[in-house]
């Protein structure tokens, strides 16, 4: 088997997975454009595992297995920032999120600070 089309497949993927990253402003379609770039890693790791003989057997699979399982870890932590980011702003534009805190008031973080 000439492992050149999967290969080329998954770099396919990741770009466009890379592109997604870069060009995209709503925190949803980044979302899947991550997926589809751990979807190209699994790709390579399942096409290495049946063209290169190593000491582990079906360890690519068992890589591509754990991908899988982080991925779905993403999905879930990711969805409910984006959920909760939406129920703040009414928008998920990623440009628009704060990456700072806005400063307290005057005492108001203070332990044992009476009113």
């Amino acid at each position: 088997m000439r492992p050149v089309i999967p290969y080329v497949t998954a770099a396919l993927l990741f770009g466009l997975g890379v592109y997604g990253v870069l060009r995209r402003r709503n925190a949803v379609l980044v979302l899947m454009a991550v997926e589809l770039m751990l979807n190209a890693v699994n790709l390579v790791l399942v096409t290495a595992d049946t063209t290169v003989r190593s000491e582990l057997p079906h360890g690519g699979q068992v890589f591509a297995l754990f991908v899988i399982v982080l991925a779905a870890a993403e999905v879930g932590v990711g969805l409910a920032i984006v959920l909760q980011l939406y129920r703040l702003r009414a928008s998920v534009a990623v440009d628009e999120v704060p990456l700072t805190e806005p400063p307290s008031p005057a005492g108001a973080g203070r332990i044992g600070a009476q009113r």
